[in-house]
């Protein structure tokens, strides 16, 4: 199949699996039974994992190293806060999830959260360790990008991460549904209002992905913006009205610190954002992937 072929054109492939595959799955009602799906995503995850550990062993001596490529916190650090809160940000689906739980306990729930969250945390540093020690400064924000066009093992991973994120966007479409049911239609869809709303979620994220093609940029204002606020702004905005403590007792104090830092990543996060965003190379091929540019 040629570049230009039909079949290898983004657009089309994005529309076709989003209609195929994201729609249905979407217009479940139930969240409990978007549990074995998301068990696919994460068994795909961990697949993703391993095959950037193995190139980071196979082709990391290829690919050359950047300048000052060990310095730590650069003056991008900030956008880096935005993009780790967005990797693990789930406030907004934790109270359908613990709907979900067959004994929706605190007991269960701590024991959900920890091994959840725990979880998430080994396989982002790993993730971010290999990445970064394969590519140094050539880095690009979807690293599947970073990889060269021949290296079958790459193309098996980007398969993987399609597939992960056709299966991870029905629970995201499924907490906004109820948003907008819970705010326009007191919690109640008819069967026609849901598929309408669904379809116009969808429809809005498609359009949206069909437009921008660059993960860096969504990913960096997601997290300045969207995950940043969640994270540490409106919990310890929450803390601090409903406290009944003293204002200098050490959680008002601790929570004051958090707000402060959610508060400093957001609008520098923004401001360095838009001033400097991520440049994207998306669909060129790397020059180390050249064997007449590798020294």
């Amino acid at each position: 199949v040629g570049p230009d072929n039909l079949l290898t054109d983004r657009h089309f492939i994005i529309l076709l699996t989003t209609i195929i595959f994201t729609l249905p799955i979407s217009l479940y009602r139930d969240i409990a039974k978007l549990g074995k799906v998301s068990l696919i995503s994460l068994i795909l995850t961990i697949v993703i994992l391993i095959i950037v550990m193995v190139r980071t062993v196979t082709f990391s001596p290829q690919v050359p190293k950047s300048a000052n490529a060990w310095i730590f916190a650069k003056s991008n650090a900030v956008q880096a806060v935005g993009v780790m809160s967005f990797a693990f940000i789930c406030n907004h689906n934790s109270f359908l999830i613990y709907g979900s739980l067959e004994e929706p306990t605190l007991k269960n729930w701590s024991r959900v959260t920890h091994v959840s969250v725990s979880l998430a945390l080994v396989i982002s540093v790993v993730f971010a360790a290999c990445g970064y020690m394969t590519f140094t400064g050539y880095t690009e924000g979807d690293i599947f990008e970073n990889y060269c066009r021949d290296d079958n093992l790459a193309t098996f991973g980007r398969f993987c991460y399609g597939v992960t994120v056709i299966l991870t966007f029905p629970l995201e479409c499924f907490v906004t549904r109820e948003v907008i049911a819970n705010v326009f239609f007191h919690g109640n869809l008819s069967t026609v209002f849901h598929i309408v709303v669904t379809v116009i979620i969808i429809a809005v994220a498609t359009g949206v992905s069909l437009v921008y093609d660059c993960l860096g940029i969504v990913l960096e204002l997601n997290g300045v913006l969207s995950a940043t606020p969640l994270v540490f702004i409106i919990p310890t905005a929450c803390y601090l009205r409903l406290s009944k403590e003293r204002w200098n007792h050490s959680d008002n104090l601790i929570s004051c610190l958090i707000l402060a830092v959610g508060v400093l990543v957001m609008t520098v996060g923004f401001v360095l954002t838009i001033l400097h965003p991520q440049e994207c190379s998306h669909g060129k091929e790397m020059f180390y992937c050249f064997p007449s540019n590798v020294s």
